[in-house]
C-alpha cells in the first residue's frame, strides 16, 4: 500500500461492501493523547507507509485542527496531507472509505489525494430531522420554523451536491438523486419507528444498489442540530468505477514537491499548479494558478469522469 489513510475518530472507519479495504489509521483528539506520542505513532506510519492521507470534517474543533498541524510541524513532512472536507460527517466516512478502497490500486500518492476533492462531487450527502430548531447548514425560512413545532413533523435535508430543505412525508417531492449507481450508507441517533422514509421512499427513489447501516458518528448531532437525526449519503461503492472515474481526470505533476495530481492544487504541499503563462496568483504562497483542465475538475464532475459513470 503506497500510502495510509487517516481519520480523525473511530467512528469515521467504516466497512466497504466487500470489505476490501485497508483499516484507516485514526488519530487522537489533543485531551486524548500527549503530543509527543502522536508524533511519534505518525512518524511510525509514515515510515511504514510512505505518505498519509487525513480527512476531517470541516466542523472538527480547532485544538485538533491545530493539533493535526502541529504534527505535520514537528515532523517537517510534506508526506502527510490534511484535509478538510466540507461534508457532514457519515459523508466523510464515506469518502474515507472510497479512498480506502482505492488504496490497493496503482493510483500513486498525489492522485489519490487530490481524488477526494473529486469524489466529494458525487457523494449525496443529507439527513432526516426532527426539527430544524438547530439547523444552520441551510437557510430555514419562518414556515419551516414554524412547522417544526408541530408534533410528528420530519424535515428532509440535503447538503451535497447542492444544499434543499424539504418536509417528509404526505406525499410530498423526493428530491432528485443520482443519475450513476450508488449504494446508500444510514446512520441512525435511534432505531427506526413506524414509516422509515430513508428506506422506504428515498432509497427506491434513488434506485440505490444496497444500504448499509453503520453507527452515527459523535459529531453527527452537532453538525446536523439535532438528537434525532438519522444521516445518509450515497455514494459509488465499486471500486472498479472509483478508478475508472478518477483515472479519466488529466494529471499534472506539482512542480513544488514532484507528486502527481489531478485539479489545481497539490495535497501534500499545498503547492498550486501555474497559469498557463507560468505564474501563479500573487501573495498566495505558492500561487494559485490553474490550468483550464485543472479548472474543469474541480468545478464540478468533469466531462470525462461523467463519460465514465455513463451507464452504470
Amino acid at each position: 500500500m503506497p500510502l495510509a489513510i487517516a481519520v480523525t475518530s473511530l467512528d469515521l472507519v467504516i466497512s466497504p461492501p466487500d470489505g476490501q479495504a485497508p483499516d484507516a489509521a485514526v488519530f487522537q483528539p489533543p485531551e486524548a493523547q500527549p503530543l509527543d506520542t502522536a508524533v511519534t505513532q505518525t512518524a511510525v506510519l509514515l515510515e511504514r507507509c510512505g505518505h498519509v492521507v487525513a480527512l476531517y470534517p470541516d466542523s472538527l474543533p480547532v485544538p485538533y485542527v491545530r493539533r493535526l498541524h502541529t504534527i505535520r510541524s514537528v515532523l517537517e513532512t510534506d508526506r502527510l496531507a490534511l484535509l478538510p472536507v466540507a461534508l457532514p460527517p457519515l459523508a466523510v466516512a464515506v469518502l474515507a472509505r472510497q479512498l480506502r478502497q482505492l488504496s490497493l490500486s496503482d493510483l500513486s500518492p498525489g492522485v489519490l489525494a487530490s481524488a477526494a476533492r473529486l469524489l466529494a462531487h458525487y457523494v449525496y450527502a443529507g439527513a432526516q430531522l426532527p426539527g430544524v430548531g438547530g439547523l444552520d447548514r441551510v437557510d430555514v425560512g419562518l414556515g419551516a420554523h414554524l412547522a417544526s413545532l408541530v408534533p410528528g413533523s420530519r424535515f428532509g435535508v440535503l447538503v451535497n451536491p447542492a444544499r434543499r430543505l424539504f418536509r417528509v412525508g404526505g406525499g410530498g417531492e423526493v428530491p432528485a438523486g443520482p443519475g450513476f449507481g450508488t449504494r446508500l450508507t444510514v446512520a441512525r441517533a435511534r432505531p427506526a419507528k413506524g414509516d422509515d422514509w430513508v428506506l422506504g421512499t428515498l432509497a427506491p427513489h434513488w434506485r440505490v444498489q444496497g444500504v448499509q447501516e453503520a453507527p452515527l458518528p459523535a459529531e453527527s448531532g452537532r453538525w446536523w442540530g439535532s438528537r434525532g437525526v438519522v444521516e445518509f449519503a450515497a455514494a459509488i461503492a465499486d471500486p472498479t468505477v472509483l478508478y475508472q472515474l478518477v483515472s479519466s481526470v488529466r494529471r499534472e505533476q506539482c512542480h513544488w514537491c514532484g507528486l502527481e495530481l489531478i485539479g489545481d492544487r497539490c495535497a501534500f504541499c499545498a503547492g498550486p499548479l501555474p497559469r498557463a503563462d507560468g505564474t501563479g496568483d500573487p501573495g498566495a504562497g505558492p500561487g494559485t494558478g490553474r490550468t483550464a483542465g485543472a479548472r474543469t475538475a474541480l468545478a464540478g464532475p468533469p466531462g470525462r469522469a461523467r463519460t465514465a459513470l455513463a451507464g452504470r
